[in-house]
C-alpha cells in the first residue's frame, strides 16, 4: 500500500476540521461584534459569512481519475502507466475546497438619538445579524468537526488492527 493513499483519510479528515474551525471562528466573531456600531475602517461592523468552493478544474478530475480506476482494474499491475498514477495524485491533492471569507453589507437600523453613533436622524447603524442562525451555524459547525475527528480515530483503530494481524 502506498504512503499517500494511507494517509489520505487523515488528508481528507483535518481539512475538513480546519474548514469547520474557521466557520466557528466566522460565527464567534459574528456574534462578538452583533452591537458593534463602529469599527476602524469607520460604519457598523460588516458581518462575515465562510464561502466554501471547489475548484473548477474538480469534474474533470474526478472522471480523469475513474478512468483510472477502471484502467487499473482492466490490467496487471505490472501493465501500469507509474507517470498516470503519480500525475493523477497531484491532481487530487490539488482538488479540495477553497474558502473565502467575505464581509456582508448588511445593516438594521434603531432609532436611538441618545446613542454617539446616530445620525442626524437619531438612526444608530448595527450589523443585520440572526442570533439563532449564528448559533445554529456553530452548533452544526462542531458537529462536523466532531465528526471528522471521530473519523480520524477510527482511521487509528483500523491502522492499528492491520499492524495487530
Amino acid at each position: 500500500m502506498e504512503i499517500d493513499r494511507f494517509f489520505s483519510v487523515f488528508k481528507t479528515a483535518s481539512r475538513g476540521m480546519s474548514v469547520q474551525r474557521q466557520n466557528l471562528q466566522v460565527s464567534a466573531e459574528n456574534i462578538a461584534n452583533a452591537y458593534t456600531t463602529r469599527t476602524e475602517e469607520g460604519g457598523a461592523y460588516k458581518p462575515k459569512a465562510l464561502s466554501v468552493q471547489q475548484n473548477e478544474n474538480t469534474e474533470g478530475i474526478r472522471s480523469s481519475f475513474q478512468n483510472t480506476i477502471l484502467k487499473l482494474q482492466q490490467t496487471r499491475n505490472e501493465h501500469r502507466d507509474s507517470n498516470l498514477k503519480i500525475s493523477s495524485r497531484q491532481q487530487i491533492q490539488d482538488m479540495g475546497p477553497q474558502e473565502e471569507i467575505i464581509q456582508q453589507e448588511k445593516y438594521r437600523y434603531e432609532y436611538d438619538p441618545e446613542h454617539p453613533d446616530s445620525d442626524e436622524n437619531g438612526m444608530v447603524q448595527y450589523p443585520d445579524l440572526d442570533m439563532v442562525e449564528e448559533m445554529t451555524n456553530m452548533v452544526s459547525a462542531n458537529r462536523l468537526y466532531e465528526a471528522n475527528l471521530a473519523v480520524v480515530e477510527a482511521e487509528k483503530q483500523v491502522i492499528k488492527r492491520s499492524f495487530e494481524i
